[in-house]
């Protein structure tokens, strides 16, 4: 089973955020860690990520550096910032209003049964 990718899309920089909140990635980890905590239902696709990994860092909550591999092709990591922990905050405490608002609205069914005694 996948998930909607439409859900997700708007919700990829906070994603990013938090992930590179546990500690400094690259790209290709960061998509492998979304695959892994979500039970491979998801990855972003490359073009996704790395338009996300710009507009972050444009906005400053994030930095790039290159990475001293030893072995393999050099990595660009991405480290966050502290307007970027500031950012997530803030895009974790928008989530959670949206989301009781969207639970309040898909759950309305259920809800107004137990309202109207109906239930």
């Amino acid at each position: 089973m996948s998930v909607a990718s439409d859900l997700i899309r708007g919700h990829t920089d906070t994603i990013i955020l938090s992930l590179l909140i546990i500690g400094d990635s690259y790209g290709y980890k960061i998509n492998k860690d979304i695959m892994r905590l979500t039970g491979n239902r998801f990855e972003f696709k490359e073009a996704t990520l790395y338009s996300a990994f710009r507009r972050l860092e444009q906005a400053g909550l994030i930095v790039s550096y290159w990475g001293e591999e030893a072995v393999g092709a050099r990595r660009k990591y991405y480290t966050i910032t502290d307007a970027g922990r500031k950012q997530y905050k803030e895009n974790i405490a928008d989530w959670e209003r949206t989301r009781a608002v969207v639970d309040n609205l898909l759950y309305a069914p259920r809800n107004e049964g137990k309202e109207n005694g109906t239930e």
